[in-house]
């Protein structure tokens, strides 16, 4: 018995003492997987491939990775990658390139191989800050980021190399031996362990004790081949005023034109989608823009989808129409002599969302080769399909120079509910949603020239019946006046508020004023916020005395 109870003890200290013995299992680095894609120490799931001599990259891997905005145009079967000022296309199969509708010749196509898209990355290397090195040793593509720092260190040995493991304990295989002095990246700390990269680039753990950390390494400067993106266009020492300019069917005589201080930026709405074929009305007057660079305004041509769902569907989802649309642009852009372009696409379906992101990436950079000024009309955030949520703000921001937040409408003409066109609560509470998004430097406040005339007119089943006809600051004014009516301050809406019952026919008429005191307070809010300024619809429905309210109010220090 006495026996039994000695083995079983023995047995058991064999067992403990086994159990605590580090593993000297070898197995194959990366689950056995050739070329193999590391970056930020991770391996990615599809392999890269050589091909006379040049690296290809997954497209996969390019956009989760290199370029979230690389786009694939499906029906073209071409990569589009767009950066703040080219645009390159590579189409399947084909050895000629296009670098801003240049011909660019390829050594190696676009192919597809066990149905991934494979992209060769030497076009693309004066476009992305990245760094390539592939390592002979172990076949490992190891990519990096120019300017992104390191942890380095420094493998400590005795003699013998360092083994290192496929997770942080002795008890994990091995898939690599480090000697004594080799050079790791580190890249996370774990329990008495770094998750490290070796420099032929293997990823695997280390005890903390076999590594002294050395230096933080910035990877290569940043390569003088990748252009700096350009300061955007503002006025000196001043914020930005933009009046859209509506034209139906011929522009203004601008000899009826009043003074308006402070303004420096017209945008006249003069092209228009047309059809689904990409086709741009032109209603553009060379006399305005003489006379508005006469003045010293930059005129903004505003380009418009028509606000037809349909339409902007068929063209933005075709790269051939795109390119139609773009061309036109640029066309009117030089004949007019214009200084930018301000994109107003409205009622869009949400699936075209990031085919709508795409279109304005693809022309951004033709416009700033021509040193125009890119701005786009954004609403601000609901939960409205086609009126809010197919904007795409953040990525959108990252391409265009200036976004003009539409902040009115808070009640529409088809409202049924009386109400002010844009309270100051609601405007203040939108702009700081679009703010989550848009830096505020690229952002101008939409600021309401106009107010909305209530009618009330109770039911004889007791409901009221509203209606609503828009009115311009003038208008309103010469309303209010022929009922000697005085406007009262709405602490809700922080307007001028004016309620009048007509005896003749007992409906009730309200209206929330646009004039000198919501005109100040929503100035206040550019301020508030370091806005690039304000932009107004439309120009024309002010009074004279709102422009020298607009230019106090946005002078440097008030």
């Amino acid at each position: 018995m006495l026996l039994c109870f000695f083995v079983l003890v023995v047995g058991s200290i064999g067992i403990w003492y086994v159990n605590q013995l580090p593993s000297t299992e070898h197995v194959a680095p990366f689950d056995g997987k050739t070329n193999v894609i590391v970056f930020n120490g991770e391996a990615f799931e599809q392999p890269y491939r050589t091909e006379n001599g040049q690296i290809m990259l997954p497209f996969d891997f390019i956009k989760a990775h290199l370029d979230p905005n690389a786009f694939w145009d499906e029906p073209t079967n071409s990569l589009i990658i767009t950066t703040k000022d080219r645009v390159l296309r590579m189409e399947s199969g084909q050895l000629t390139a296009y670098l801003n509708k240049i011909p660019v010749s390829l050594q190696i196509p676009l192919t597809e191989q066990d149905g991934i898209r494979y992209v060769p990355y030497a076009p693309l290397e004066k476009l992305y800050p990245f760094q390539l090195d592939l390592v002979a040793e172990t076949n490992v593509l190891k990519v990096a980021k120019h300017g992104a720092s390191v942890q380095e260190g420094k493998v400590l040995s005795d003699g013998d190399a360092q083994p290192l493991r496929i997770g942080a304990s002795v008890k994990n295989p091995i898939v690599g031996e480090l000697a004594g002095d080799s050079i790791v990246q580190v890249l996370a700390e774990l329990e008495g362990w770094y998750r490290v990269q070796a420099e032929n680039g293997l990823v695997g753990y280390l005890p903390k004790e076999a590594v002294s950390l050395t230096t933080i390494k910035t990877i290569a400067p940043v390569s003088p081949t990748i252009q700096q993106e350009a300061a955007a266009w503002k006025p000196l020492g001043k914020k930005i005023v933009l009046a859209w300019e509506q034209v139906t069917k011929k522009t203004a005589n601008t000899a009826n034109f009043p003074e308006m201080a402070g303004l420096n930026v017209v945008s006249p709405t003069w092209f228009e989608l047309k059809d689904d074929k990409g086709t741009f009305t032109n209603k553009a007057d060379a006399a305005y823009v003489k006379w508005a660079h006469s003045k010293g305004y930059k005129v903004w041509g505003l380009v418009s989808n028509g606000f037809n769902p349909d339409w902007t569907k068929a063209v933005l989802g075709n790269f051939t129409l795109r390119e139609k649309m773009i061309a036109q642009i640029l066309q009117y852009a030089s004949m007019y002599k214009l200084d930018g372009i301000n994109l107003d696409f409205e009622n869009v379906y949400i699936d075209e969302k990031d085919k709508l992101v795409q279109f304005v990436r693809e022309l951004t950079p033709y416009l700033h080769e021509q040193g125009l000024t890119v701005s786009m009309d954004v609403t601000i955030k609901s939960t409205s399909d086609r009126w809010s949520r197919f904007y795409d703000r953040a990525r959108l921001a990252e391409t265009v120079d200036y976004m003009a937040v539409m902040t009115y409408d808070e009640h529409p003409a088809a409202s049924t509910v009386s109400g002010s066109v844009a309270s100051l609560p609601w405007t203040e509470d939108g702009l700081k949603g679009v703010l989550e998004e848009v830096p505020h430097q690229k952002l101008l406040l939409g600021v309401p020239f106009y107010t909305r005339l209530w009618k009330e007119v109770k039911q004889p089943d007791g409901t009221v019946k509203v209606s609503s006809k828009a009115l311009s600051m003038t208008s309103a004014q010469e309303w209010i006046s022929e009922r000697k009516l005085t406007p009262a301050p709405d602490a809700e809406t922080g307007q001028l508020f004016v309620s009048y019952t007509d005896p003749t026919d007992n409906a009730t008429y309200k209206m929330w004023l646009e004039d000198e005191n919501s005109i100040q307070k929503r100035m206040d809010l550019v301020h508030k916020y370091k806005l690039a300024g304000a932009a107004v619809w439309r120009r024309g429905f002010e009074t004279p005395n709102i422009w020298t309210t607009i230019d106090e109010q946005l002078k440097p220090g008030n």
